[in-house]
């Protein structure tokens, strides 16, 4: 019995040995997170420098890009109707055709028109004889003054006579260019290059004169057109400076997620004012649109190049980070230490950003790797891999040797 006890005790303290070296492992006695916690010291938990990648600062010209979304506008949009009420005798127009200035697009019935031409053309005629005969009273009446035998106010009479006929012809020569005007009006042409949108009256219809008149069809502008943009008021010096000085401008506008490249344009125009309740101002930009990329009533995404930083030290914008004193970079000195740099960042486009202080050209940043370093952290630069050498051929064998 006595032997069993001891056993049983033995076996005991063999269990609690174990299950204390095992506690003491899980509360940290071994903790595989060490490494890592030292690594974002600035080095690793067997003291290696942190691993990065560095990119050098260099003097280049920065352009000032402006960004802002706009929409397409046609110079130019005409809606066709007749000036004449008549009936639409023949359509020369389909729907989305592209037609240039004076091509003829509907053909309206004129025979009323031409008639009262000819009722014109006659009223002359009648009217010019009448003149003459006029003429000819006023003549004999000034011989009989003359020889004493008639009297002044039967010249008088003769004289206004001549005259009023000779103003009635000029009135019939204004009625006859008037109905030929109205003539023209039955030959319905285009007034603009452009692309007509759907006819809305079909020959055989009744057209009506003036603006209250059914619409014929509209003429859009197509080539060049204008994208018009809004800018945040703070942007208006850049504007005015592009502006004045004489050079053009360029803008760039693109189609959101249509995979198609930009199109560039001219800025042509800035507006006059501020609009105040919205604190923007207004500009557009010249687009020759040859290729018909563009169409009215789009949005695009606009970027203009207004101005251009000379001489500026530009760094990768991965390089730059916000700290709570501003941004900063880590600059990789030569004795692999990095040294942490306050900036002042004059723009940031993109991928590049321009810096007036705080990094000289020709110095490397860190553009990976900055969550592991602070100021004085040693760092190193992994090599990229080398393709091994290749490996020797082997020396041909003679004919007797492989014997």
């Amino acid at each position: 019995m006595k032997r069993k006890t001891i056993l049983a005790i033995a076996g005991l303290a063999a269990v609690g040995l174990a299950g204390g070296h095992w506690l003491a492992t899980s509360r940290g006695a071994v903790d595989p997170t060490e490494g890592a916690r030292s690594a974002r010291a600035g080095r690793s938990s067997d003291g290696a420098p942190a691993a990065v990648v560095t990119a050098m600062a260099e003097r280049a010209d920065m352009p000032v890009r402006k960004r802002a979304i706009g929409f397409v506008e046609t110079p130019a949009s005409v809606v066709l109707k007749s000036r004449i009420d008549s009936q639409i005798v023949e359509q020369h127009v389909v729907d989305g055709q592209f037609v240039r200035k004076g091509d003829l697009l509907f053909t309206l019935d004129d025979r009323d028109i031409r008639a009262q031409i000819d009722k014109d053309e006659a009223a002359i005629a009648r009217d010019e004889a009448t003149h003459r005969r006029a003429e000819g009273d006023l003549a004999r009446y000034q011989q009989l003054l003359a020889r004493n035998a008639g009297t002044q106010q039967s010249v008088d009479q003769a004289t206004a006579d001549e005259r009023s006929s000779a103003a009635t012809i000029l009135a019939d020569k204004a009625a006859l260019e008037a109905d030929r005007l109205k003539l023209s009006y039955a030959r319905i042409t285009a007034p603009i290059d452009g692309r007509a949108g759907a006819v809305q009256v079909t020959p055989g219809n009744l057209v009506a004169a003036g603006t209250s008149g059914a619409s014929l069809v509209t003429i859009t502008q197509m080539k060049p057109l204008r994208v018009g943009f809004a800018l945040p008021e703070r942007d208006l010096p850049v504007l005015q400076g592009a502006l004045a000085s004489g050079r053009p401008v360029a803008v760039s506008a693109r189609i959101p997620d249509s995979g198609r490249p930009a199109v560039t344009g001219t800025l042509n125009f800035v507006d006059s004012a501020v609009d105040m309740s919205s604190g923007t101002i207004t500009a557009k930009a010249l687009f020759a649109n040859d290729d018909l990329a563009l169409w009215p009533g789009q949005f695009v995404d606009v970027e203009i190049a207004a101005d251009t930083l000379k001489d500026v030290v530009v760094v990768p914008t991965v390089a730059v980070q916000a700290g709570q004193k501003g941004p900063y970079v880590f600059v990789a000195k030569a004795d692999q230490t990095v040294s942490l740099r306050p900036v002042t960042v004059a723009l940031a486009d993109g991928d590049r950003t321009a810096l007036t202080a705080g990094v000289e050209p020709g110095e490397r940043v860190v553009v990976d790797g900055q969550q592991r370093l602070k100021e004085g952290a040693r760092f190193r630069e992994p090599q990229p891999p080398q393709s091994p050498p290749a490996a020797p051929r082997p020396a041909p064998v003679a004919q007797g040797e492989r014997s």
